[in-house]
């Protein structure tokens, strides 16, 4: 775990390394204030616009597993309740097998000796 820990921080020093250095260079270019304004806002937009691609992409990725879940966990309540009715009328014909042992009366001595 601690190895993806570090992976991590070293992806997102990376991914601000580079941004910074994306808006130092930007800065340091040699052009007007306007056009490099222009340039940031377009930047920023297409940086906008991949990241609401990535967020779709991700909520239809959570959707999907989250389907995938819930058709999981109906198919085991079903087994689940199939198993428990067997069990129950297993139960029931043991349980009755058994009262009817019991309630089933006694050859008396004089029964048994004809």
């Amino acid at each position: 775990m601690s190895d993806r820990d570090e992976f991590g921080a070293f992806l997102v020093g990376f991914i601000v390394g580079g941004l910074t250095g994306a808006v130092v260079s930007l800065l340091f270019a040699p052009q007007s204030g306007e056009e490099t304004r222009a340039l940031i806002k377009d930047k920023s937009i297409e940086l906008r616009d991949k990241a609401t691609v990535t967020a779709e992409q991700a909520l239809a990725r959570a959707e999907e597993a989250a389907n995938e879940a819930r058709a999981r966990a109906d198919e085991l309540a079903k087994e689940i309740k199939a198993k428990g009715g067997t069990l129950v009328s297993d139960m029931k014909s043991r349980g009755k097998s058994a009262l009817d042992a019991v309630r089933k009366p006694k050859k008396s001595e004089d029964e048994v000796a004809i």
